[in-house]
């Protein structure tokens, strides 16, 4: 284990205390030092500060946004003022994450095992019945998921913010991540910005339990209704994300949504037209679409 590293976690939560506490509690029980946990409260109006301070964590560092950031903006807050602090490294997660008590331990030891020479890492993601959590999966590719896990140390160009270690030289180097997308691909993004310049690994002995409330994969046409206009943002800052990999990551864009548009054609609940429209205007307003991505000051 790498004594030397000063590592904060950054959690950004909305809404969602009962699983807050849960990951607050594993966090406070990790088996590796941690010397500070940020909590990025996007403006909860579940009595979370109130619950959260009642815990009495020592090391915890509330930082309440004032308005709904979205996941985007949380982390964005988060990652720039936990970096700003002076800690050595940084570990973000969602606030339905629950690491196992040697998470942190197992990550510490994959840095130590690369020398730092690495860009991030990112834990093994498993559902609550203990199987692969399929949204968190890592890529191999920008288009193919990580095979398995039998490796310690399994190269990947893509994670979630599901359990990702970076250390600060590395916000310092590539900033951090943009807080417009509001929701969706700023995790693929920022990892994938982060790849393309340096090796990026999955420590697959680091595991947390990713207890989402909507698991499967971000499709408008196998999601929940409630969740349906949202999508605008998936599909615009998908744009901006694959348009990065040239001719093959504007095909990739085109195949996903018009397969999207043909799977909502072929669902039965209905609202059809108002699903493909979400789809066709979020890609042409990604199209368009020129986010700024913002640095430590």
């Amino acid at each position: 284990m790498n004594e030397k590293l000063r590592v904060a976690a950054v959690v950004v939560t909305y809404n969602r205390l009962p699983l807050l506490q849960q990951c607050l509690r594993a966090l406070a029980a990790q088996s590796a030092h941690l010397e500070a946990i940020w909590l990025i409260d996007n403006a909860s109006t579940d009595g979370t500060q109130t619950a959260v301070q009642a815990m009495h964590l020592e090391n915890l560092v509330y930082r309440n946004t004032g308005k709904n950031l979205g996941g985007a903006g949380g982390f964005a807050y988060g990652v720039k003022k936990a970096a700003m602090a002076g800690y050595d490294a940084l570990w973000l997660m969602d606030d339905d994450t629950i690491p196992e008590p040697e998470a942190l331990q197992n990550l510490l030891e994959c840095d130590r095992k690369l020398e730092g020479k690495y860009g991030w890492l990112s834990s093994r993601a498993l559902a609550p019945d203990g199987t692969d959590q399929p949204m968190n999966r890592q890529r191999k590719t920008p288009y193919t998921d990580v095979e398995g896990y039998t490796e310690n140390q399994v190269p990947a160009v893509m994670a979630s913010f599901v359990s990702l270690f970076l250390r600060t030289d590395i916000v310092k180097k590539f900033g951090i991540p943009i807080a417009d997308f509001f929701i969706w691909s700023d995790d693929w993004e920022y990892t994938r910005r982060i790849s393309k310049e340096l090796p990026c690994y999955v420590a697959s002995e680091s595991r947390v339990v990713h207890a989402m409330k909507n698991p499967g994969t971000v499709n408008i046409a196998t999601d929940v209704p409630a969740r349906w206009e949202r999508y605008r943002y998936f599909y615009r800052n998908d744009v901006v994300l694959y348009r990065r990999e040239g001719i093959r990551g504007w095909l990739w864009l085109l195949a996903k949504d018009l397969w999207h548009t043909v799977q909502v054609v072929l669902d039965s609940r209905g609202s059809r037209c108002a699903r493909i429209s979400i789809i066709w205007k979020g890609f042409a307003e990604g199209v368009r679409y020129r986010p700024r991505i913002s640095y430590l000051s």
